[in-house]
């Protein structure tokens, strides 16, 4: 029996899932592999997560989600000042900001981070905002993992949207897994997308099945629907993943 006020593995994951629906055992396995969690160990090998070690995969999952950090990125951030960054990460913007003098200043440029997102920037641009060549841009784009558009000067331009996007897969070819390897995976949203989007008509309907103005309920519904369907599917393929892996080890 883990000791009182430690979590299993699965149990922190359990607890996470309603903020952060793409958390599975795996991810939190990898984040301990890249030296970013220690968690404490049975005898018998068993992980367990104190109060601390959730806060700080909290604190990680966060800066992934809503900053876009990459993981070197936050792993330096955290050696900086983890104190301080798991007590203010969870606090309202207004207060972060106004924390601003304690607080590294990395940590407070959601709405700098924000106005990035909402424009588009020439994609000679991209090595000086993301540290990624152009080349690797236009790849991702060929790929159909981005989404560029022509500006009426003729210049490539990339969605601020599409970002989080790039700074992934960056992140992905750092194992190997380049842009041409993804076409799969852009492949494989597009069918989900259809069968997701055919699975929760029934939320824009009325009784007799015709086409109705979601009310709130229904728009929560819808989203707390779409969230559960991603986290499973995405359990399942990585059970999938896992599975084959294994046979071909065998």
């Amino acid at each position: 029996m883990p000791d009182a006020g430690y979590l299993t593995i699965g149990k922190v994951v359990k607890r996470l899932q309603a903020q952060y629906p793409d958390l599975s055992v795996s991810k939190v396995r990898y984040l301990e592999d890249e030296g970013l969690l220690n968690p404490s160990r049975t005898p018998g090998g068993y992980r367990l997560y104190s109060q601390h070690d959730v806060r700080r995969l909290e604190t990680i999952l966060y800066l992934q989600k809503n900053r876009f950090m990459p993981l070197q990125v936050i792993r330096e951030e955290l050696a900086k000042g983890e104190a301080i960054i798991l007590e203010e990460h969870q606090k309202d913007p207004a207060e972060a900001y106004a924390a601003e003098v304690a607080i590294p200043r990395s940590m407070i440029e959601d709405a700098e981070e924000s106005e990035l997102l909402e424009k588009y920037h020439p994609i000679s641009h991209m090595p000086e905002l993301l540290g990624v060549s152009v080349g690797f841009v236009r790849e991702l784009s060929e790929a159909g993992v981005i989404r560029m558009r022509r500006s009426p000067r003729g210049r490539d331009l990339v969605d601020g949207h599409d970002i989080p996007l790039i700074r992934t897969c960056e992140e992905l070819r750092r194992f190997g897994i380049g842009p041409k390897n993804l076409r799969q995976y852009v492949q494989a949203a597009n069918r989900e997308s259809g069968m997701f989007e055919q699975a929760l008509t029934v939320f824009g309907r009325n009784a007799s099945g015709g086409e109705v103005t979601p009310t709130d309920e229904q728009k929560e519904r819808y989203d707390k629907a779409l969230a559960r369907m991603i986290l499973l599917t995405n359990s399942l393929r990585e059970d999938l993943i896992r599975r084959s892996l294994k046979g071909n080890s065998q």
